[in-house]
C-alpha cells in the first residue's frame, strides 16, 4: 500500500518464500527487491539473495531486518545486498531506501551498520592490516573511515570541510581502487581488512 501510493513506484510482484522470490525476480526483473531475511521454507531471504546475485540478477536487493538477526545481516552484506532497513522504519524511510537503492546507491543505516560489522570485526583475529598496500591517498583513507562509520556524503563534506561533489569523487575513486561495487561493500572491506577496527579508527 505504501509503495503503490507513490506515483513513481510500482509493485512488480510479491512472494511469500525465498524460492518464490527468486522465481518472481527472474520473471519480472524488478529494479529493487525488498527481501525479508527471515522467510518460511528451506530458502530464506539470505539464501535467496545469494542465489540471485550469484546468477547475475540485475535487481538490487534491499534487506529487511530486526536487531536480533545480526549474523544473518552480516552474511547478507557479504552476499552482496545493497543495503538493509529496519522493519520498524517509518514509511518515508522505506520509500527513501527504495529510491536510493534503485538509483544505484547503497543504503546504510549508520547505527545498525557499524554495530553489526564492528561485532564481526571483533571476532576476526587480524594480526596485521590487509589494507597497508591499498593504493589510497591520505584524503581517500580519511573519506573511507567516514564511509565505514555510515556517514552520508553530506555529513562527510560538512565534517571534512569539502564540497559534496568532491566527496562523491573521492568515494568513486575509493570504490574503483578497491574494486568494491558500492558503499556497503566498502564498509565490509574496511572492517574485514583491519583498516577500521571496532571501537575506533585504525
Amino acid at each position: 500500500m505504501i509503495v503503490e501510493a507513490e506515483p513513481d513506484l510500482v509493485v512488480a510482484g510479491e512472494a511469500a518464500t525465498g524460492l518464490e522470490a527468486m522465481d518472481m525476480v527472474r520473471r519480472v526483473a524488478p529494479d529493487v527487491t525488498l527481501m525479508d531475511i527471515r522467510m518460511p521454507g528451506d530458502v530464506d531471504g539470505l539464501a535467496a539473495t545469494r542465489g540471485l546475485l550469484e546468477t547475475g540478477s540485475p535487481s538490487r536487493v534491499l534487506m529487511l531486518t530486526t536487531f536480533d538477526t545480526d549474523e544473518f545481516l552480516y552474511a547478507a552484506l557479504d552476499a552482496g545486498a545493497s543495503g538493509f532497513l529496519l522493519k520498524n522504519s517509518p514509511p518515508e524511510r522505506l520509500l527513501e531506501a527504495i529510491r536510493t537503492v534503485a538509483a544505484g546507491d547503497a543504503l546504510l543505516e549508520p547505527a545498525l551498520t557499524t554495530r553489526v560489522i564492528a561485532e564481526f570485526g571483533r571476532r576476526r583475529l587480524v594480526s596485521s592490516s590487509d589494507s597497508d598496500g591499498w593504493p589510497l591517498t591520505g584524503r581517500e583513507r580519511d573519506v573511507l573511515r567516514q564511509v565505514a562509520a555510515g556517514w552520508s556524503n553530506t555529513e562527510i563534506a560538512r565534517t571534512m570541510f569539502l564540497s559534496e561533489a568532491t566527496v562523491k569523487t573521492h568515494v568513486a575513486h575509493v570504490l574503483a581502487k578497491l574494486g568494491a561495487r558500492d558503499r556497503v561493500q566498502l564498509v565490509v572491506k574496511a572492517y574485514e581488512s583491519g583498516f577500521v577496527r571496532p571501537g575506533g579508527d585504525r
